[in-house]
């Protein structure tokens, strides 16, 4: 497994995957924060690619990212992960909202659970994932860093992006 950092506007992130596939995006901070693990090598060319997306969506010039992922789970893990991916830029979608969209209208807090175990947080963007009343609720990278990525799509939803 190979690993970076790199620097953002919400702070230092950890990339990490394969030569093949983006697998962790950590960030500095709550309880998706990330170290290396002993065995991963520092390589920051498997990340070009991701770093340059990464810094084109702080900068308002990309809203959806195209980078080979690795993503893990169950049948139902992966469902929501898919599901997120479809959450259009600069939008939200309630928890129930993404139970529903995936046929299982009861697994709200298993959706939940699925949205706070998201490996790769931004790209497959879990912060577009609201309270059913509209309230920012847990995020991996606390709630301002959620706050700070919903204001940034906000801001540049209207936007002509790539």
């Amino acid at each position: 497994m190979y690993y970076c950092y790199h620097a953002t506007p919400i702070g230092e992130l950890l990339l990490a995957g394969t030569d093949d596939a983006l697998e962790i995006i950590g960030f500095p901070e709550g309880s998706m924060r990330r170290d290396p693990e002993t065995h991963w090598i520092y390589n920051e060319k498997p990340f070009e690619a991701a770093t340059t997306q990464l810094d084109e969506y702080f900068a308002g010039q990309r809203t959806d990212f195209d980078l080979p992922l690795r993503l893990t789970g169950t049948d139902f893990q992966l469902a929501v992960l898919a599901e997120l991916q479809k959450i259009p830029y600069g939008e939200t979608a309630s928890y129930r909202d993404v139970a529903e969209r995936i046929g299982r209208p009861k697994a709200v807090r298993a959706v939940g659970a699925a949205n706070g175990r998201n490996p790769i947080p931004i790209v497959v963007p879990c912060h577009r994932v609201i309270g059913a009343g509209g309230d920012l609720t847990g995020f991996g990278g606390g709630l301002d860093t959620k706050e700070a990525l919903l204001r940034l799509e906000a801001e540049h939803r209207s936007a002509s992006l790539i």
